[in-house]
């Protein structure tokens, strides 16, 4: 599976990509960062958010992988800076298992993206969650996600699911 015969695919072929994905050890994400490509969303959303992204993943020092995604400057892929040249980040999420309910995608492996744990209880990015998988058996070179809202019991799918592409190396 390419990456583009997946920023082709239909959201019903996605779906199906992403239920049967593999297995991803958090360990395997830490020190990378992987270009992110938004796929499902209508195209207006997309003009008013983002096509592409960057999401970072770090391990901490009590061995835990948490992350948080880069803006992108949509025309030249660099990422955005603000006013000190820093870049222009959000989103933070900690990597977890998956729930042990499962996730409304069906996902059987991988881990789970969890704003929420990163975000106060009222936050917005608090209830979003995203399931991500490898498309490959044993590789965390190229992933699969999806994202849901964690509504109390309830997880609702949203149209929004994301390739990842590994674009450097171990730092």
């Amino acid at each position: 599976m390419t990456p583009d015969a997946i920023t082709s695919a239909p959201p019903t072929e996605l779906r199906r990509l992403l239920a049967s994905g593999h297995a991803v050890d958090p360990l395997d994400l830490a020190g990378f960062d992987y270009r992110g490509t938004s796929l499902g969303l209508p195209a207006l959303v997309e003009k008013l958010t983002w096509k592409i992204f960057r999401k970072v993943f770090r391990r901490t020092t009590d061995g835990t992988v948490i992350g948080h995604n880069v803006r992108i400057d949509q025309g030249s892929g660099e990422p955005l800076r603000d006013r000190t040249g820093a870049p222009v980040t959000f989103g933070p999420y900690a990597v977890k298992p998956l729930p042990a309910g499962g996730t409304p995608f069906g996902c059987r492996a991988g881990v789970l993206l969890d704003y929420g744990a990163a975000h106060p209880r009222l936050h917005p990015l608090g209830l979003v969650r995203d399931p991500l998988v490898a498309l490959v058996p044993g590789s965390a070179d190229l992933l699969l996600g999806a994202t849901y809202l964690a509504l109390g019991p309830l997880a609702v799918r949203t149209p929004s699911f994301f390739l990842l592409e590994r674009i450097n190396t171990a730092q």
